[in-house]
């Protein structure tokens, strides 16, 4: 490979000229100059004493594919500048901005002192530091005020370098004007006068020892130079620039396409805040920077590019691929911004719609803010179609499976690129599940780790929990955009960390995910450090509230309301827990993992005797409208026979309870907390035990609202008095629930939602009114 560059070095007065002419100038996309006075202090007294102060890098222009905006260096008058520069400057903008406002420029130099505060400085030799072996050379570097003069306290002028006449002085006493050290005519009009100033003899002597320590190390300062010659690439310029900059800082693709669109007249950095200004009022979009939106835009591009070539391809021919890596984004053409631009910055606001009804309401709270460039590019092209209930399915299975598989973590422009094409052909031609959804999993024991919004994981379960209908405790509605920032809700513990420290729980899971949800401010002020029992009770009091819509409140944030009012920490624990992953698996679609050992940690303290005494103080607590009793499930009591209207009984209890805030059905229990058993239904089935029972309501669930939402509902049976009760405990729903077949059995769709203690259908005007407040508010 030939070589692209030479190396040198280059005189510092040659150096300062060519920026003096304009021959050597910045590519725009360098920062400003921002060194302090300390700084250019320093650097004089490096070169003053020859001093290696680091190399320069240039580029040769003349590329026609390596176009960029130049600059003057700082200080150098638009009148100097001859025409387009010869060389660009990579590396070395802060040391040689400083060197030629220092020593060529004829001006003050603007700066800022300690304190920060904007200054402007000429600087000055001592010639009696400078000649003394023993002085340090910082302090024979003077700093002085515009007027050339330092004053003290009182404003008496302690120091007067305002002019020739008072910078030569007899003896070693005098000041030499570092701006003229480069100028030898200047240099010597200046030593003419200083040599006149005293002893001739004495001048002189002083003056040849000044010279030597001095005016000769500037004058035969030589800078390393490495020159890139014009067949460097704008990818090399790039890297090149990060591995060099001194200062350490990345140079961003948006600045180096600032510097390219310019040449091209076209001022990207003004285009980027005019679209920024339109969402900037947008918590979602807080953090959306420049250098995401163009990697947006060049995903588009490069798609845009591979349908065309695919359509034109010649059999054999390689196909450009969709990519939105760095060296895309490089060469990412000014015509395709101006074609894309527009439509993403159209398309953010569907962004923003689509992560509202997730439950994402700040940037904060993204899982992954990475996902935003696939999210919005796929929103871009799907338009408005994207909010039909299929495509939003999908959509929202996809985006979830790269939240809870946490498959954004790493590197991911490879996965944007196939993630748009996957998904596209995913919802446009009914195409395979994309690979994001195919290699999620989500390991069970995971949700103990889940503690802090490090993880992604730990997000996308705080927005589910409000998605599947948990409710503002303040309110008691559904948690929409307004209510999330006018309650200050964030996510908090369920049972404080003060309580469980106190009563034994251990902090790993007192910390974790399954013991915290969406709180707002109020409420959690009422908590405090108090028992759940007693904190309760004062939320009632304070907000008011009453126990029963308390209680469905806690239920639509899948707590248990019962085990809550008793303090019970591991039965909460244990029932969330496994709510939790079911709604992993509800977004994802996908099984969570379960190995051995991967059980809640409180799930060895629930067997038969815990399940019963729950069962036990749902009964004592009577039906509200989160739990509710029946004496059999398929047979009438008064017929002694199976029964189509007891079988919708149960459909409607649970279909009002997924539609509601969620709930709890006991099947064997009478309407008076009598106990009646399952014993009474199992006389209507030919195998008459609690298998075959559950075999028949799953069979009935799926029959009446399909697989998936029947696998929000689970079943355990407990026994009361030697009698047998089924508890069913049902999820919130994520979206509206109907069932598949009315109360006669025939086909059509019915929705039905629990109001107080009972069930009622809503349909027209009704029902649409109760789902917008719901899930789409």
């Amino acid at each position: 490979m030939a070589k692209t560059f030479e190396s040198g070095d280059i005189p510092l007065a040659d150096l300062l000229n060519q920026a003096h002419q304009g021959v050597l100038q910045l590519p725009d996309f360098q920062r400003g100059w921002v060194w302090d006075d300390d700084h250019i202090v320093s650097l004089l007294a490096s070169v003053s004493r020859s001093f290696p102060i680091g190399a320069v890098m240039t580029l040769e222009t003349g590329n026609a594919d390596v176009r960029f905006q130049p600059r003057p260096l700082e200080g150098v008058p638009s009148s100097a500048v001859a025409g387009d520069p010869k060389y660009l400057l990579l590396d070395g903008q802060q040391r040689t901005t400083s060197l030629y406002l220092a020593l060529r420029s004829g001006a003050p130099v603007p700066t800022r002192d300690t304190r920060k505060k904007d200054v402007e400085r000429w600087y000055f030799a001592d010639i009696d530091a400078c000649i003394d072996l023993d002085a340090d050379r910082n302090d024979a570097i003077l700093s002085l005020p515009a007027d050339k003069r330092r004053v003290n306290a009182r404003g008496d002028v302690v120091l007067d370098a305002s002019a020739t006449r008072v910078q030569v002085r007899a003896g070693k006493a005098g000041l030499f004007p570092l701006d003229i050290v480069l100028n030898p005519a200047a240099t010597t009009d200046w030593q003419l006068a200083y040599l006149m100033a005293g002893s001739p003899e004495e001048q002189v002597k002083i003056w040849k020892r000044f010279q030597e320590a001095l005016i000769l190390p500037f004058l035969q300062y030589s800078v390393p130079r490495i020159a890139l010659d014009q067949k460097t690439t704008k990818e090399a310029v790039c890297q090149v620039f990060e591995k060099v900059n001194t200062g350490g800082v990345e140079l961003t693709v948006f600045e180096l396409l600032t510097a390219t669109y310019a040449a091209e007249n076209f001022r990207l950095r003004d285009d980027w805040e005019r679209r920024q200004a339109t969402w900037a009022d947008e918590p979602l979009l807080a953090d959306l920077d420049a250098t995401t939106f163009l990697q947006i835009v060049t995903l588009l591009w490069t798609r845009g590019r591979w349908e065309e070539r695919t359509r034109e391809r010649v059999r054999g021919d390689r196909v450009p691929a969709v990519s939105a890596k760095r060296r895309d984004m490089l060469w990412l053409p000014l015509s395709e911004y101006r074609r894309w631009a527009d439509a993403v910055t159209e398309a953010l606001q569907r962004v923003v719609r689509f992560l509202q009804r997730e439950r994402i309401f700040r940037a904060r709270d993204l899982p992954y803010s990475t996902q935003l460039v696939p999210l919005t590019s796929i929103l871009t092209l799907l338009g408005e179609a994207a909010f039909t209930p299929e495509p939003t399915a999908k959509l929202r299975q996809w985006y979830w499976c790269g939240v809870f598989g946490e498959l954004y973590g790493g590197t991911t422009e490879t996965r944007f690129a196939n993630d748009l094409q996957d998904v596209l052909a995913w919802v446009q031609d009914d195409g395979e599940e994309p690979r994001t959804v195919r290699e999620s999993q989500f390991q069970a024991e995971r949700l103990l780790g889940l503690r802090t919004r490090n993880s992604a994981a730990y997000k996308g379960l705080y927005a589910l929990m409000m998605k599947r209908g948990g409710r503002d405790f303040r309110t008691g509605e559904t948690i929409d955009a307004k209510a999330y920032a006018a309650d200050s809700i964030d996510i908090r513990h369920i049972f404080p960390q003060k309580w469980c420290a106190a009563n034994g729980v251990d902090s790993a899971y007192a910390n974790c995910i399954v013991n915290k949800t969406a709180i707002d401010g109020q409420t959690w002020g009422y908590m405090g450090a108090s028992a759940p029992s007693k904190y309760l009770a004062a939320i009632e009091s304070g907000v008011p509230v009453s126990p029963q819509d308390l209680d469905a409140i806690c239920n639509s944030h899948d707590i248990d309301p019962v085990a809550l009012r008793q303090d019970d920490f591991g039965a909460v624990f244990d029932a969330r827990f496994e709510r939790l992953i079911r709604q992993i698996e509800d977004a994802t679609g996908r099984p969570v993992n379960r190995g051995d050992g991967q059980d809640s940690p409180f799930s060895v303290q629930r067997g038969a005797a815990a399940l019963a005494r729950g069962i036990e103080a749902l009964i004592k607590a009577g039906e509200s409208k989160v739990v509710e009793f029946k004496s059999t499930g398929r047979k009438n009591l008064d017929t002694g026979q199976k029964d189509q209207a007891m079988e919708w009984a149960v459909i409607k209890t649970i279909a009002g309870f997924m539609n509601g805030h969620g709930g709890t059905l006991l099947i064997g229990v009478q309407d008076d907390g009598s106990v009646l058993g399952l014993e009474e239904d199992l006389t209507v089935f030919s195998k008459k035990n609690t298998d075959a029972w559950e075999q028949w309501l799953t069979g009935l669930l799926i029959q009446a609202f399909g697989k998936a939402v029947t696998a929000n509902v689970t079943v355990a049976f407990g026994t009361i008095d030697e009698r047998t009760v089924a508890r069913i405990n049902v999820a919130p729903a994520s979206a509206p629930v109907y069932t598949t077949r009315t109360k006669t059995g025939a086909k059509g769709a019915v929705f039905l939602v629990r109001l107080n203690n009972t069930t009622h259908e809503l349909d027209g005007p009704e029902a649409s009114k109760y789902q917008h407040d719901r899930w789409f508010k």
